[in-house]
């Protein structure tokens, strides 16, 4: 007789093998054949609502591991807030406009980009966005993401382009809003003006230089130490281009200052850098007098003579000056910088920027008229040179602003742009008390956004280009007076509406004004048009206007924006300033921020160093489900690392799970939830224990979730199923699901248990293992009441009545007991006294304290242990001659010898019943009653 014919083996439909490639797609088309994302809307309504705000992705290329990384996170977000109960509406968006699109579409068309119009170019740059809308789209479904695909909200669309209008129109209209002329940050490539969000800094070699200015003004009237004497103020800058644009040299007033005395020249610098000095002049060696010292405070309102230009520099006092480098003495250009500006405005300087926006020097400038400004750097070392002014040079390689497009660096350049104010109506103060009453995550990204917000300049908002939103002014050709009011802005957002912002480009000022409109300040009737269109960090910081507060079932402020961490200065930065200036407060509550791609090492990826890792390419190899693994097993908050051997070590983590679960459902095949089932009270001790330790799981893991801490959510679930489960429990259970009577409470016992274990697991495994959770939901046994998808389904409640401290003190005291009793027949097994566990025969002399323990959970612990026999003992009577004491529990002795008997055929266990029986002489008399059942 085959005695393996009555044993109850897994039979299951679960496949081993994922093949996740290939069957990921097939999930997809069924979610879609059943509008599953509908599906789950239908069954939150009356929920509460939790709105997670997608920051848009710039439609331009395929998405990387950057964008799959966020995108995950959102709809682990989503997902875990749905199956906690609440209703969570989720919104992709893609952000549309920008110099970016309109490179590309500049690119492909070549030549004939100069013979086509304003209008024809931008329909182009809408057909290009909207093609990578569509591509970036099915890579996002493709990752299991769900959401409204069908209904996403473009920055382009005619709708959300008129609240763009609206919402500049609201800024301008409280005042905010302002035309100057102020140093911002310039691409000569791009030919226009950058956000500090479009500014990255990299290494980048300059020429620092020494140049000294000659004294005008009689410096012995201030300090009669220095009459008679040839002196010059020196500076230092690394932006050799800009000294034709000197206005002035900043001291620091509380600097002490020294004249000193080389030859002929008397030369003014900071006393702690004369050593300093005097090796980049190449003085070393040279003989030196110091002829005197002072505070700069002293200079404040002399004059120097400009080295090349027939013009004065003004000897200022500034609190920026420093002694990390250089002089002590500042070259100021104030059209070519931030603190050179607002310094040069306090001492009434021009705001003088010689350099066009190809970003060559203008003809007004002698010697250097059109040369790029970059070039030009050889050009005036090389005139300082020649008019004795340059006292040093050295190439210095230092962190520098480049273009976050074209990567090229960028220069400061002083032109008329728009600007939102930030002290006007207290924008600033406004802000930052705004981000105080926001919850950042991780915290240091209240400092981080704070600091960037208490200290940046006015929003400079116009830009150079074409595709984007217009800035909807008008101007009087009679007076030049700006004309916007409520009547003409609402009129505007009405056309944009209905034709969208191309209608700004397609028809004359008089077509896009109301009728009667005249100038206020002159009467005249003659208008023309604005040509400068907004920052796109205005356009998608608009979003919570566009979006959150006019779509169904969305609301503003938002629950959480999520985005990475170069969105402090990005999209949670504009988007905050624009809500604060328009409602006085933050459009979210919360903010999630993660951290960038990187490769193994930690290093940034890069083609030239040849670590980049493609998401298509990890999708097509392993499945998407082995990226959202990747995802949630990583410490978000940090730098994520990637590489083959990470996937790997994820696969195999996904192998064990995925083998726990085909496990369980193959001896569930003939489980029969309603009429199966047993009550608790009437369930095994050791799935009693695994139910109370279920509880614990679904406590911690329902909590990570709520605090969004995904790689603790995995890792809990992880070593449940390796730990808890594959190591411990199901490996004892095997005997008895095996061996028992198909219908024996203890095989529904351990039924009962692995079913609640498995259908709790594979929900809480939901938002991270998307498709294979809905794989092992679709094979559990049906009953009644049971979701159609996973997804449809809610996080498993904490059950207080499958908890038992008393109970898992009882097995953590056995398992502890096993743990040191599996020392020793370890070391039986070396000694070759056994082969497998079953082979073994453990006897125990047990201290006294242990020993009524032992009594009561004897045939628990050989069961947790998988020997074939164990008994309790005097210590002499130990049939082991050399017994091993016990590490953990004092007084205890172990002995391990072979089992007695034979082995039975049917559970491989040893017994000295094996034989007895006459017509199943090889079966033991346990096996032997289940086999008469």
């Amino acid at each position: 007789m085959d005695y393996k014919d009555s044993l109850n083996l897994p039979k299951t439909d679960f496949p081993m093998k994922a093949n996740l490639a290939k069957k990921e797609p097939e999930q997809l088309k069924k979610w879609d054949e059943i509008r599953i994302y509908d599906r789950i809307r239908e069954a939150s309504q009356g929920h509460e609502s939790y709105i997670l705000h997608d920051g848009p992705p710039y439609a331009n290329g395929n998405i990387h591991l950057g964008t799959a990384l966020n995108k995950i996170i959102k709809d682990i977000v989503i997902k875990s807030k749905t199956m906690i109960g609440f209703d969570c509406v989720y919104v992709p968006g893609w952000d549309c406009h920008g110099l970016p699109i309109e490179h590309q579409v500049d690119k492909e068309l070549g030549e004939k980009k100069a013979e086509l119009s304003q209008t024809e170019k931008r329909r182009l740059c809408r057909v290009y966005a909207d093609k990578y809308v569509g591509i970036q789209r099915e890579q996002f479904v493709r990752l299991g993401v769900f959401g409204e695909w069908d209904h996403p909200y473009l920055t382009m669309s005619y709708d959300y382009e008129a609240t763009t209008v609206e919402e500049f129109g609201k800024l301008y209209l409280n005042g905010a809003v302002y035309k100057g002329k102020k140093p911002v940050y310039w691409c000569a490539s791009c030919k226009t003006a950058l956000a500090e969000a479009e500014v990255e800094y990299a290494d980048h070699t300059t020429p620092s230089i020494y140049v000294k200015f000659p004294m005008i003004s009689d410096i012995a009237a201030v300090r009669p130490k220095l009459t008679g004497q040839k002196v010059s103020i020196v500076i230092w800058t690394t932006t050799p281009w800009t000294i034709p644009a000197n206005l002035a040299i900043a001291l620091h007033e509380e600097f002490e200052y020294v004249a000193v005395k080389f030859e002929e020249d008397v030369l003014i610098f900071a006393k702690e850098m004369l050593d300093y000095c005097i090796d980049a002049f190449g003085y070393r060696g040279k003989s030196y007098e110091i002829l005197d010292e002072f505070p700069g405070a002293v200079l404040e309102g002399q004059k120097a003579r400009h080295p090349l230009i027939d013009r004065e520099s003004l000897v200022i006092l500034a609190p920026f000056v420093t002694l990390d480098a250089g002089t002590g003495c500042v070259h100021i250009a104030p059209g070519h910088g931030q603190e050179d500006y607002e310094i040069g405005m306090k001492y009434g300087l021009d705001n003088y920027a010689p350099v066009d926006a190809d970003g060559r020097f203008t003809p007004d400038v002698a010697d250097f008229a059109g040369e790029f400004v970059f070039d030009a750097n050889d050009s005036v070392n090389r005139k300082l040179k020649e008019v004795g002014a340059l006292l040093g040079l050295v190439d210095i390689e230092h962190s520098y602003p480049h273009c976050w497009r074209c990567k090229n660096p960028i220069i400061f350049r002083s032109t008329e742009q728009w600007f939102i104010s930030m002290e006007k109506n207290d924008l600033r103060k406004k802000a930052l008390e705004a981000v105080e009453s926001v919850r950042w995550i991780p915290s240091w990204g209240r400092d981080r956004i704070y600091g960037m917000i208490e200290n940046r300049p006015d929003w400079c908002i116009s830009r150079q280009r074409l595709w984007g939103v217009p800035i909807t002014m008008f101007y009087c050709e009679s007076c030049g007076a700006h004309l916007m009011n409520s009547e003409i802005m609402n009129h505007l957002v009405g056309l944009v509406r209905k034709f969208g912002a191309d209608v700004w480009f397609e028809r004359e000022a008089a077509d896009l004004l109301p009728p009667g409109i005249v100038c206020p300040e002159c009467q005249g009737k003659e208008f023309r048009k604005e040509t400068n269109i907004l920052d796109v960090w205005f356009d998608s910081g608009v979003s919570h206007a566009a979006v959150l507060e006019q779509w169904p079932n969305l609301r503003s402020p938002s629950d959480m924006y999520l985005e990475g961490s170069d969105q402090h200065r990005g999209w949670f930065h504009s988007s905050l300033l624009e809500s604060v200036g328009t409602r006085s407060r933050a459009p979210y509550r919360n903010v999630l921020t993660h951290g960038f791609v990187v490769d193994g090492e930690g290093k940034k990826m890069s083609k030239s160093v040849g670590n980049v890792i493609e998401s298509q390419q990890v999708i097509d190899a392993y499945g998407a489900e082995i990226l959202r693994l990747w995802v949630a097993s990583a410490d978000y908050t940090d730098d994520i690392r990637i590489s083959d051997e990470i996937l790997k070590r994820l696969v195999e983590a996904y192998r064990r799970i995925r083998n726990t679960s085909r496990f369980i459902l193959g001896n569930l095949y003939d489980f029969d939830v309603a009429s199966n089932s047993l009550p608790y009270s009437e369930m095994e001790p050791m799935d009693r224990w695994a139910l109370h330790r279920l509880q614990e799981l679904i406590q911690k893991v329902r909590t990570a979730y709520e605090n969004f801490q995904f790689h603790g959510v995995f890792s809990s679930l992880y070593n449940f199923c390796t730990v808890d489960l594959s190591s411990l429990y199901l490996d004892v259970l095997k005997d008895r699901l095996y061996t028992s009577k198909t219908d024996s409470r203890q095989r529904r016992s351990a039924q009962t248990a692995m079913f609640a274990i498995t259908s709790a697991l594979t929900r809480l495994l939901a938002p991270i293992l998307t498709f294979t959770a809905e794989e092992i939901w679709a094979a559990l046994p049906a009953y009644e009441g049971k979701a159609e998808s996973v997804h449809l389904a809610q996080f498993p409640e904490v059950d207080a009545a499958s908890m038992d401290s008393n109970l898992a003190d009882t097995w953590a005291r056995l398992i502890s007991l096993k743990s040191e009793i599996s020392k020793v027949i370890e070391i039986a097994r070396k000694n070759k006294v056994i082969g497998h566990s079953l082979d073994a025969f453990i006897e125990l002399a047990p201290p006294e304290n242990l020993k009524a323990f032992l009594e009561e959970h004897l045939e628990e612990l050989r069961s947790l242990l998988i020997v074939s026999q164990m008994r309790i003992v005097p210590i002499a009577e130990i049939a082991e001659p050399n017994p091993c004491p016990g590490t953990d529990f004092e007084g205890l002795m172990i002995g391990v010898t072979r089992a007695k008997g034979f082995k039975c055929n049917r559970c491989w266990m040893y017994s000295e019943s094996v034989g007895m029986d006459p017509e199943h002489p090889e079966v033991c008399d346990r096996c032997l009653t289940n086999l008469k059942a």
